[in-house]
This record gives structure tokens, sequence and C-alpha cells, in this order.
């Protein structure tokens, strides 16, 4: 495919094949996931997928392994031992149904929930220090074009896990 090409499921923009555009997210993208990380090493206890986990329980609720796995894009078999390592460090309760003695759910605990607040304390930190150095004219072309990409994605806004959780 030429550079002029456009790519399929990129929109074009006026003078742009589209290539500009997943460029500058893929640079952002990096910046963003290396906060990300550096967050996360600070915490020193969970793997990015086990603290994937994590969010998807806060986010989501209390969940059956089995839609935990779906949530995550794995099978079932990976999440139970990633769901395994999390019981044994504490960070999340499984319980029986009482009308279905066979049905599990999974849950955050309370050291689970300090992990995630912890991590995203950090990560906010950081990313507000990133975005602190950016001219201010530019703050609403940021914040619509990083709500636009989180909405595509599916992702919930953090302001609703602020409220929604009240622990952050």
């Amino acid at each position: 495919m030429s550079d002029a090409t456009p790519r399929p499921g990129v929109p074009s923009t006026p003078g742009s094949d589209g290539r500009e555009l997943v460029d500058a997210v893929m640079t952002a993208s990096r910046a963003l996931v290396a906060i990300a990380a550096r967050s996360l090493a600070a915490a020193g206890e969970v793997t990015l997928p086990q603290y994937r986990a994590l969010v998807v329980l806060a986010t989501r609720g209390p969940q059956r392994p089995v839609d935990l796995a779906t949530a995550l894009g794995v099978n079932p078999s990976s999440a139970t031992r990633l769901l395994d390592r999390l019981a044994v460090a504490g960070l999340i309760r499984r319980t029986r149904l009482r009308a279905d003695r066979r049905s599990l759910r999974v849950a955050l605990s309370p050291a689970g929930r300090d992990l995630v607040a912890e991590v995203t304390r950090r990560r906010r930190a950081e990313v507000e220090r990133l975005f602190a150095a950016l001219p201010a004219d530019q703050h609403a072309l940021v914040i619509t074009a990083l709500q636009a990409i989180s909405e595509a994605a599916g992702e919930t806004p953090e302001g609703d896990l602020d409220a929604g959780l009240g622990w952050y």
C-alpha cells in the first residue's frame, strides 16, 4: 500500500492519508504507556495483565471468571490462573453464589481496591505533570481528541470511576 492510499478504517482528513493521525496516536501512546508502566512498577506487586483484571473488577464490579476472561480477551483457563495468583496475593475475593453453589464470582478485596487506587493516584499525578507542560490554549483540543479515542475504545471515563466507586 503506498503512502498516498488511505488505510481501511482510518479516517482521512483533508491533505492527509491517515498516516499522520495514526503516527501521532502511536507516539502519544508510547508516552502514556510509559507512565502507566512506571505507576504500576512503583506498586511492585502485580503484572500488567493482573492489574488489568483488577481494573476490570473495579470498573464493572464482581464478575464470573468466564465473564472476566471475555473482558480481558483471554481464555478461561488463563483467567483462572491469573485469578489464582491474585487470590494468593489477597487482591481479590472469590465467593460462591447461594442459589447455585457451582457459580463463582470474583471481586476486589480491600487490598485490591487500595492497589488500584494507589496506581491510579501515581498515574494521575504523572499525567498532570505531563499536561501542565501543554499550552493552556491546547487543553480543549487535547481533551476532545482523547475523549473521542476513549469512547471509540469503550473505556470508562476516570470521572465516572471516581463517582461510582468512591475510593479514588
